[in-house]
């Protein structure tokens, strides 16, 4: 029966794009080099406040410039630690709502929360489309066995590639003629796929409810990729990777992992605990709710190192 949780869509009120990327001035914007890289036709520029400020490689552009190049849409790129906007960054996003230019946020703080934030759109009819606000509603998972096939990716750490490869997954088994469909549970993975489950939004009690209803029961046949989030071993952001392995209950998990790493990234004294022992760890949490879950393989972040460290570590 259908789960009586919806995931958030796009599909009513997408986003129009071209889209002017907003870096402001930080050093490394996550999800506007997530969007970049799989949606890059649909970017016209970026939007840096300093020089010093990460180069996604799009041409630079404040909104008024970016309207001259056709933006509809203002993203927030950049993606702080807890979500929450820089108030530095209100004015500016302000000026490109009051131009009716729409925002996109990933944040966990609502963009309403600045008054002049909220005076620009009033005036110019423009939209603020928010990604982690339209949660499902509070239901609890259930556990039962719905039919699909699934795989998820887990990882070592955060930002070690679970996006990136459940994208990859997807990709390459469409490629093959296969009945594949990506599930975003991160904002970053709903702007780059339409629709998709903030699940680090949802309350703890029902956040495998959110994810069941964002993987109902489909043909045998069809794959269900999932977007990992978190790790099992994190201090801070272990339950969103529970209540992923519980929830969408995989048939197969592929761990992710950045071998440049020892320790977890801004965590200072949390080493990274061996793969044999995620592994063995992610295997038998996925069991509560799928008895069959099986290894399907290791995905290596090897963007820090050159092809010949790459390929070594791979064979290692």
């Amino acid at each position: 029966m259908p789960h009586p949780n919806t995931p958030f869509s796009l599909a009513d009120a997408r986003p129009r794009a071209p889209f002017l990327l907003f870096i402001g001035d930080v050093r490394y914007a996550k999800t506007a080099i997530g969007f970049v890289d799989w949606r890059r036709e649909d970017c016209c520029a970026q939007w840096r406040l300093s020089n010093s400020a990460m180069d996604v490689g799009l041409p630079d552009a404040d909104a008024r410039d970016a309207l001259a190049l056709g933006a509809r849409s203002v993203l927030i790129g950049a993606c702080p630690i807890g979500g929450a906007l820089p108030p530095r960054f209100a004015a500016h996003l302000a000026e490109a709502a009051s131009l009716g230019l729409d925002l996109v946020s990933g944040l966990h703080q609502p963009l309403t929360e600045f008054p002049e934030i909220a005076e620009a759109t009033a005036r110019s009819g423009a939209q603020i489309h928010e990604l982690r606000q339209g949660v499902p509603g509070r239901v609890v998972g259930n556990g039962l066995r719905r039919s699909g096939k699934r795989v998820l990716t887990v990882g070592t750490d955060c930002g070690v590639g679970k996006k990136y490869t459940a994208l990859a997954i997807s990709k390459e088994l469409q490629r093959r003629a296969e009945h594949a469909i990506f599930r975003a549970t991160g904002q970053t993975g709903i702007m780059i796929s339409g629709d998709g489950v903030a699940i680090d939004s949802v309350i703890t009690d029902f956040a495998t409810g959110a994810v069941e209803s964002l993987t109902p029961a489909i043909e045998p046949a069809t794959w269900y990729v999932i977007e990992g989030q978190g790790a099992i071993f994190h201090p801070a952001y272990s339950p969103v990777s529970l209540a992923l392995l519980h929830g969408s209950q995989p048939d197969y998990i592929v761990l992710c992992h950045d071998p440049t790493r020892t320790s977890l990234a801004a965590f200072e004294g949390h080493n990274i605990r061996p793969l044999c022992a995620h592994v063995e760890t992610y295997l038998n949490l996925a069991s509560v709710t799928n008895a069959n879950v099986q290894l399907g393989g290791i995905s290596l972040n090897t963007s820090r190192l050159s092809l010949d460290e790459a390929q070594r570590t791979a064979h290692a």
